[in-house]
């Protein structure tokens, strides 16, 4: 096994400590790091960046070929972290001794240790693992801060207890991976790419904290309905259509292909996606032709029939409640400038 010792709090020195232990090359844009990972031992990227409010992240796209042990000492604060495991799983420790707890793929976790103590993280050898962690400091000097976002995380999860080891695993969540996704899928380069990172990345804190909300509204959290196996296959069928959303998909269908019943399906989507089968086709049909008369040559008549529509009366009215015009208005008005991310 081998451990890597991070000793720091700075996202630039955390990096170069990484690149130490890892070996890989750094890359930077307005403060935005990224480590490139490609040897006899580790391969994939790390990338990490600091916000206002002093909110950070560091996200993991990594395979090791030794297990490792990553040891994460608060020095001068006790931050929160807020983890996502996005594809495969990894396990967490207060010190090297304490009690090891599994984070399995689409959960979340929220946790904090007192000053100088060490977060521990153990990544398999051999497995792919994608892992999201944002830190929220509780050290706030600037005076007058006491409204802080830093201070209000502190009182929501801990109240008079700031001093103790916290750590909270959440149930399976489907809905933050999507966000991840997006936060993965900005193309964007300097302040444009730090602006819409750091909105996306506090939209996820605020779904894991929602999140840890409603697990201690549920009677149990076995309640959730679906199995990781289960929430894993909806997830594929989601990116399926959202892949090409102009197919003949029915319930039928995706049920067949699936294995999972008509009412696992709608149940699955519903809480995912907040739509049923047919309406998350339906959109992601419409976001389709979108795209489509922003960067394709076709008419709204060939568009529809692509995208798998019968009737453009239909598909006219439904553009219309989304965009707030018919697709013959948005064509004619477009401007490049007004599109955005």
């Amino acid at each position: 096994m081998k451990t890597v010792t991070i000793s720091t709090e700075k996202i630039k020195d955390i990096f170069e400590t990484l690149a130490l232990n890892l070996g890989g090359k750094v890359s930077f844009d307005l403060d935005e790091y990224t480590l490139d990972v490609n040897n006899s031992f580790a391969k994939g990227s790390i990338i990490g960046a600091s916000f206002n409010d002093d909110i950070s992240y560091v996200q993991f796209d990594m395979t090791f070929s030794v297990d490792v042990k990553m040891n994460i000492t608060n020095l001068k604060s006790a931050p929160v972290y807020f983890a996502y495991c996005s594809k495969g799983n990894l396990s967490h420790s207060f010190g090297v001794v304490g009690e090891e707890r599994k984070l399995k793929t689409f959960q979340t976790a929220i946790l904090s240790s007192k000053e100088n103590q060490e977060n521990v993280l153990f990544f398999e050898k051999d497995k792919r693992t994608q892992f999201t962690l944002i830190l929220v400091g509780t050290q706030v000097e600037i005076k007058n801060q006491v409204n802080s976002l830093n201070e209000k995380v502190k009182e929501t999860f801990f109240g008079e207890n700031g001093n103790d080891d916290f750590f909270y695993i959440g149930s399976y969540n489907l809905r933050i991976a999507e966000k991840i996704e997006q936060l993965n899928a900005v193309t964007q380069t300097g302040i444009v790419r730090n602006l819409l990172k750091e909105g996306i990345l506090r939209i996820i804190l605020a779904m894991e904290i929602q999140q840890h909300t409603d697990d201690l509204a549920s009677a149990s959290k076995d309640s959730n309905f679906l199995t990781l196996r289960e929430m894993e296959q909806i997830k594929e069928l989601s990116e399926a259509i959202k892949a090409n959303p102009e197919e003949a998909f029915t319930i039928k269908s995706l049920s067949k292909k699936s294995g999972l019943s008509p009412n696992k399906l709608q149940e699955g989507f519903k809480m995912i996606h907040n739509r049923t089968v047919n309406d998350y086709i339906t959109h992601m049909r419409v976001l389709k032709a979108e795209i489509l008369i922003r960067t394709s040559d076709l008419n709204i008549s060939e568009i529809v029939y692509c995208i798998g529509f019968t009737s453009r009366s239909y598909f006219s009215k439904i553009f219309k409640q989304k965009f707030n015009c018919s697709p013959k208005e948005y064509k004619f008005n477009l401007n490049p400038l007004a599109i955005t991310a």
